[in-house]
C-alpha cells in the first residue's frame, strides 16, 4: 500500500525513499562469491557486468568505451558531446578539466562556486560547435572495430536528426536519454517526435530515458523501449527544476510496471537500468535488489585513469546552452587515479566500496545467498529507519 502524508490543508505528498534508506537481509544460506554469475544478457548482447557508464565527454573517450567492453561492461559515447564536435577532443576535454580540478585549492564558498560556473561557461561555448559527423563516425568506427558493443546517446530533443547518423555510422545500441523523456513530446509550431513511431523505424535496440514513474515506463515500454533507465544521474534537477524521486521508489515502481508489461505482452521482457545514487558498490547491489537489471555509473568511474576528464566529472546535461543541469567537479583523485580494471574489479585498500564495485555487488549476492542478477532482485529489503 502507498504512503501518503499530508503536507497542507488538502495537499498529500507520496512518501518515497533512497538507496540509503534501505538495506539488503541475508538469508540463512550464504554462498561464495566466486560462484557468483554477475552476467547481464540484453537483446542480442551479452555483459560480464551489469555497468553501463554514463554518456559524458568526463568519461567516454573511444579508449575508454573500448576498455569497458574489454571488462565486460558498457560505455556508452556521447553524440553530441564534444567528442563528435572538435578534432582535438582530448584539448577540448582539457579545457573544461582544467577550469573545474582548479576548485580543490578554494576555501571559500564563493570562489568554488565560481570556479563551476566558469567551467560550465566553457562547456557551453565547446558544445556551440557543430557536429562533424564524419569525425562522429570516425569515432564510433574506432570503438566497433576494437570487437566490443558499441552504445552511443542522443537527446530526445534531437534524437529525429542525430539518431539515424549515429546508427549508420555502427551504433548497436542506442540511448535516447534526457533529464526527462515522455513516450510523446509535444510542442507548438513543430512536429512532435513520437517514440513509438520513431523507435519501430530503427534498426537497433533502444534504451530510453530518465524516467521516474509507474506510468511513464509503461508508456515507453509500448513505445517498443528495450530498455528503461531510472533517474537522471547527478543532474540538479531537484534544484534546478524541482523534478525527482528517490531512487528506491523510482526502481521499484518502474519493475511493478515491466512485470505488468510482461504479462500484458505475453512474454517481453523490458529491461531497467538505475542512473541516480550510485556512489558505492553497496549502493549498486540495491539498486538491483530493488529491480533494477543494470546500472549506470557516472562519477565513480572518474576515478579511472582512463577516464577523459583526469578525474574531474559532469554529466551531459552539464552543457545545456540555456539551462545547464549538473556542475563541473573534480573527484578527488586527479592525483591519484587507478586503472578502470582496479575501480571495477579491484583489489583495493578503500573501504567503503568506493573502488572494486563489481566484486562488492559479488559478495553482496553470496552473503544473501543469490548467485545472478535476476534471482537477488527478489532479495528480502529493510528500512535503515
Amino acid at each position: 500500500m502507498r504512503d501518503y502524508v499530508e503536507i497542507g490543508i488538502g495537499r498529500e505528498a507520496r512518501r518515497a525513499y533512497k538507496l540509503d534508506d534501505v538495506s539488503l537481509v541475508p538469508a540463512r544460506r550464504t554462498r561464495s562469491s566466486s560462484d557468483v554469475d554477475t552476467g547481464w544478457n540484453f537483446d542480442a548482447y551479452d555483459f560480464e557486468i551489469p555497468v553501463v557508464s554514463h554518456p559524458t565527454d568526463a568519461l567516454a573517450s573511444p579508449e575508454f568505451a573500448i576498455e569497458m567492453g574489454r571488462l565486460g561492461g558498457l560505455g556508452v559515447l556521447n553524440a553530441e558531446g564534444l567528442l563528435g564536435r572538435h578534432a582535438s577532443f582530448e584539448e577540448a576535454v582539457a579545457k573544461v578539466a582544467g577550469i573545474g580540478a582548479v576548485e580543490e585549492d578554494f576555501s571559500r564558498v564563493d570562489d568554488v562556486l565560481r570556479s563551476r560556473a566558469s567551467a560550465t561557461k566553457t562547456l557551453q561555448e565547446l558544445h556551440a560547435a557543430p557536429i562533424d559527423y564524419d569525425l562522429l563516425t570516425e569515432r564510433i568506427a574506432q570503438v566497433r572495430d576494437a570487437g566490443v558493443t558499441v552504445g552511443v546517446r542522443v537527446s530526445p530533443q534531437n534524437a529525429r536528426e542525430v539518431a539515424p547518423a549515429v546508427v549508420k555510422a555502427g551504433a548497436e545500441i542506442l540511448f535516447i536519454q534526457g533529464t526527462l523523456i515522455s513516450a510523446e513530446h509535444v510542442q507548438s509550431g513543430g512536429e512532435p517526435l513520437n517514440l513509438k513511431e520513431f523507435i519501430g523505424s530503427l534498426e537497433v535496440p533502444v534504451i530510453a530515458g530518465g524516467v521516474y514513474d509507474y506510468t511513464t515506463a509503461t508508456h515507453l515500454m509500448r513505445s517498443g523501449a528495450a530498455g528503461i533507465i531510472v533517474g537522471a544521474g547527478n543532474a540538479t534537477s531537484a534544484e534546478t527544476l524541482g523534478l525527482g524521486m528517490p531512487m528506491a521508489t523510482a526502481i521499484s515502481d518502474v519493475a511493478a510496471a515491466r512485470r505488468e508489461y510482461l504479462d500484458e505482452t505475453g512474454g517481453r521482457y523490458v529491461h531497467v537500468i538505475a542512473d541516480g545514487e550510485i556512489a558505492t558498490s553497496g549502493d549498486i547491489a540495491k539498486a538491483i535488489a530493488c529491480g533494477a537489471d543494470a546500472v549506470m555509473v557516472g562519477r565513480p568511474l572518474a576515478a579511472a585513469e582512463e577516464a577523459a576528464g583526469h578525474g574531474v566529472y559532469w554529466e551531459a546535461a552539464s552543457a545545456h546552452p540555456r539551462f545547464p543541469r549538473g556542475s563541473v567537479t573534480p573527484t578527488g583523485y586527479a592525483e591519484e587515479r587507478l586503472p578502470l580494471e582496479t575501480v571495477l574489479n579491484g583489489p583495493t585498500a578503500d573501504p567503503y566500496g568506493r573502488m572494486n564495485l563489481v566484486e562488492g555487488l559479488r559478495r553482496a549476492m553470496a552473503k544473501c545467498g543469490y548467485t545472478d542478477l535476476k534471482a537477488f532482485q527478489k532479495v528480502g529489503l529493510a528500512m535503515r529507519r
